[in-house]
């Protein structure tokens, strides 16, 4: 069932909101391709770069990237915010604050629905489970002190390296997924990103994991393409035949089946934000 925009839209309203804040498109991309993207939070300071609408929104509603739809600029114009938290406000109410801040600047309509998606269901496998849990680290927080927030990721042609900040982190560079400290849960949220439909963990595994998945050339290839197209990147007539020759599900079932895992295709209903109307250039800070 739809929850109307005036429903959405009143929940801001009663949020508190950031005593100050700007937003500005981030810089163009760089040579090769390469993106730069980072949430970083030193104290009263918030600063976001390089998020699509779409990334803000499912920070803000506390979603995945994938469960936001909208027009193809939602994905692919990018824009820095820098903002102030207001005094005895704490970082867990970034996301209500940036609910506020985005439906004042782009005047945001939304709505909520349930729909049924094509889904990649992980689960455990018929061997043992042949993932290494992550052993405590002492010295994981060394560098971040209280109230500090550090998360980068930076992409390009040469593939991707992302840290989620605590010591958890993953790559995915040529023919190889390395992850670091990650749940299961944290994993299939990175993970989808790269494949063709969202993937729900299943597995029933609360720790934290290092593990790596081995993918072929084309494979890899493939889900690198995936990835520039859930960004919004309009990729040439060649790449999308390439595309059509590759199977994600294979690949996928091929990658976890070496860590213990299972990956089955599925349906499933899914809360899905969609944006029926927003501004492409938000109104002045």
């Amino acid at each position: 069932m739809k929850l109307t925009v005036a429903i959405l839209l009143a929940s801001t309203s009663f949020a508190q909101q950031f005593e100050v804040a700007s937003i500005r498109p981030s810089a163009p991309i760089g040579p090769g391709g390469k993106v730069d993207v980072g949430v970083h939070i030193d104290g009263a300071q918030v600063r976001l770069v390089s998020f699509s609408l779409r990334d803000f929104l499912a920070t803000a509603y506390r979603t995945k990237m994938t469960m936001v739809s909208g027009p193809d600029w939602t994905a692919s114009e990018r824009f820095d915010i820098s903002a102030t938290l207001p005094a005895g406000s704490t970082p867990a109410q970034l996301p209500e604050m940036l609910q506020a801040l985005l439906a004042e600047r782009f005047h945001l309509k939304l709505h909520k629905e349930k729909k049924e998606f094509p889904v990649y269901v992980l689960l455990p496998g018929k061997g043992p489970l042949k993932l290494k849990e992550s052993p405590p680290d002492p010295d994981a927080d060394k560098d971040e002190p209280k109230g500090t927030t550090n998360v980068a990721a930076t992409g390009s042609e040469a593939g991707v390296n992302v840290n989620l900040g605590h010591g958890s982190s993953y790559s995915f560079v040529p023919n190889r997924f390395e992850v670091r400290k990650l749940t299961m849960a944290v994993f299939t949220t990175q993970l989808e990103r790269y494949v063709d439909r969202p993937i729900v963990d299943m597995t029933g595994l609360t720790g934290k994991y290092d593990f790596a998945l081995d993918f072929t050339p084309d494979d890899y290839r493939a889900m690198l393409m995936r990835v520039a197209i859930s960004a919004g990147v309009s990729l040439p007539p060649e790449a999308m035949r390439m595309l059509d020759n590759v199977s994600i599900g294979g690949a996928l079932s091929d990658a976890v089946q070496q860590v213990g895992l299972k990956v089955e295709a599925r349906k499933a209903p899914l809360d899905v934000l969609v944006i029926d109307d927003a501004l492409k250039t938000p109104t002045a800070n």
